[in-house]
């Protein structure tokens, strides 16, 4: 009987670390839109060494000031996701954090630039990715959240191409230029100087996101699935509100959650878990 309860006490420890997911949180692609070296950070769910399938994706992109290694380092994601997947809340699944820090800061195409970032995530990263690791490529296996700046990317990603995402999920998101006369006081133009007024137009249509919801039609809103979430205490609750009410004007069916909270680590690791859910529904049957 000694000998049995020793062999389960080794056993235990043993099996549990083999259910532990992984980041890793400095690699690296070439990339010839933006002409170097690109860095990003990737969870791999619990069974993706021991298995031989393929996975859904959720790509989840960093706020102002962070790099690919924010929602690691900052947001817990190994253990969150480990946690929702693990207790069934969240299909396994791949998560991607590229880097969207440097040299510019922010995921748009900035103009009279040759640094077009949106270009690269959409023609090139993707398709890296992709074919790099075990992934399902279908639009309905992949999903798109992020945070403040990221979650600004989040919606112009899914606004600009609704045919790759199932799910979108900005986390107290910026929400783009207020308008086409104050792009200087637009923190991802920072540097940009004499914008003709052509151009500062152009960029207005293009990533302002209640003009976007408004301009796009209805159909190409309703293939994506939306969960909009802000802090009653923060800084982008107006936006965000905004954004909201746009889409109900327009009936476009979407989640909109606005929980007690400010703009901060502890509330975007208590959203986590319902972004987890959220694009798992999609990527299941429902």
């Amino acid at each position: 009987m000694l000998k049995k309860i020793i062999v389960l006490i080794t056993f235990i420890p043993l099996t549990l670390s083999a259910q532990a997911g992984k980041v890793y949180d400095n690699l690296s692609m070439k990339s010839e839109v933006l002409k170097g070296e690109r860095k990003y950070a990737i969870y791999l769910p619990p069974d993706y060494e021991t298995s031989e399938r393929s996975y859904p994706v959720l790509y989840l992109l960093h706020g102002y000031g962070d790099d690919q290694a924010g929602w690691i380092q900052f947001g817990e994601v190994l253990h969150i996701a480990d946690k929702a997947i693990k207790e069934g809340k969240a299909t396994p699944m791949i998560i991607v954090m590229p880097n969207a820090d440097a040299p510019y800061r922010g995921y748009v195409n900035r103009p009279e630039t040759d640094y077009r970032y949106e270009d690269f995530f959409i023609n090139e990263f993707i398709p890296y990715i992709e074919k790099t690791y075990r992934i399902r490529s279908q639009k309905r296996y992949r999903a798109i959240a992020g945070l403040s700046m990221g979650g600004e990317g989040t919606f112009i990603y899914a606004l600009h191409h609704p045919e790759l995402f199932s799910s979108a999920c900005p986390l107290s998101a910026a929400t783009g230029p207020s308008n086409a006369d104050s792009l200087n006081n637009y923190y991802i133009l920072r540097g940009i100087e004499n914008l003709s007024k052509e151009k500062a137009q152009e960029f207005y249509n293009n990533y302002n996101v209640v003009n976007l919801i408004n301009n796009l039609p209805a159909g190409q809103l309703k293939s994506v699935r939306w969960y909009i979430d802000c802090g009653d205490d923060d800084f982008l609750t107006i936006m965000n509100s905004e954004v909201h009410i746009a889409m109900t004007k327009k009936g476009i069916p979407h989640e909109f959650r606005m929980r007690d909270g400010a703009h901060n680590w502890t509330y975007w690791r208590e959203s986590l878990p319902s972004v987890l859910k959220f694009v798992s529904d999609a990527f299941h049957q429902y």
